[in-house]
């Protein structure tokens, strides 16, 4: 029994050197399916790291310096006037609460990533661009008549408008044509029930903003004509 000890403990020794061999090609393989991901997506997660810089300027600010980034970087009808091209690109990469940064970046992963890696970066980019600069100008604009004519507040010429809902509305609406029939006429349907929903209720002018920006996404449908979709 005392000679059976050092083999028992050597086969112990080598099932955990092979557990430990285990592991660590588990890890190395889920790192370079992370980062084989990260770069066949790389404008995708640029933008999600400087959303998440920003995020976290936000959580440390003060009160006041909260409230003046907010406003400072907003596309509203104040900065557009003061600092047009500024204003719009900047207020893309800020978002209110930085509590929902989680949020974002999930969605960012579902539906921006996936756009990317499937239209290419640049088709992508210019999609959501687009959408991003034509949903900020025709959502102030339609708040300027209302203020005009006394339907909304003269302060809302002041409103925190930033954020990455157009670009993802716009991104939703290119991923339609990678979706196969039929069930791309599904998707199709919840988008326009989703966006369009807000508007006949009532909506505010980022209401009128996301459903611009969808329509811009939806229009971008040559940009990627010919491109593999799912299933295809």
């Amino acid at each position: 029994m005392e000679r059976d000890e050092p083999e028992a403990t050597g086969s112990g020794q080598r099932s955990v050197r092979v557990r430990v061999r285990r592991y660590g090609r588990g890890v190395v393989q889920a790192r370079d399916l992370v980062r084989s991901w990260v770069r066949s997506a790389p404008g995708t997660h640029i933008w999600l790291l400087v959303i998440g810089v920003t995020s976290l300027v936000i959580a440390a600010a003060s009160e006041g310096l909260e409230t003046f980034l907010l406003h400072r970087t907003s596309s509203n009808i104040h900065e557009l006037n003061k600092h047009p091209l500024q204003s719009l690109l900047i207020s893309g990469f800020w978002i209110e609460k930085p509590s929902s940064f989680l949020f974002y970046a999930v969605l960012f992963e579902l539906v921006h990533a996936n756009v990317e890696r499937w239209a290419g970066t640049w088709r992508w980019l210019l999609t959501v661009g687009v959408a991003h600069i034509a949903a900020t100008l025709i959502s102030q604009e339609v708040l300027l008549v209302a203020i005009e004519h006394h339907a909304a507040s003269r302060a809302m010429r002041h409103v925190v408008d930033i954020g990455v809902s157009y670009g993802l509305a716009a991104a939703a609406g290119l991923l339609t044509y990678r979706i196969p029939r039929p069930w791309r006429w599904g998707w199709l349907v919840a988008l326009v029930l989703f966006f369009a929903t807000p508007l006949v209720a009532g909506g505010t002018f980022t209401d009128v903003g996301h459903a611009v920006a969808v329509s811009v996404g939806l229009a971008c449908g040559p940009l990627v004509r010919g491109r593999r979709g799912w299933g295809r």
